[in-house]
């Protein structure tokens, strides 16, 4: 088992995101739209005050394919 998934804020995970080859596409209220513009994956990022819930990173990561460690090297770098 890897590191555990830390808590970050919308801003943090998008900058991960786009580090991971996401664009963003647009933004709708307060959501921001991101896609990988190789592998056609989209996913949806509430852009909110105060730090994502820890379920939704995770779901977040599935519906983008990308492997929680390859999610926390994005973050710190």
């Amino acid at each position: 088992m890897g590191e555990r998934l830390p808590s970050c804020s919308s801003a943090d995970a998008i900058r991960a995101f786009e580090h991971l080859g996401f664009v963003i596409r647009r933004t709708t209220g307060s959501h921001v739209i991101l896609r990988h513009p190789s592998e056609r994956r989209m996913i949806t990022i509430p852009f909110h005050a105060g730090d994502l819930k820890r379920g939704l990173l995770f779901g977040l990561l599935r519906q983008a394919n990308v492997d929680r460690e390859a999610f926390i090297q994005a973050l710190k770098g």
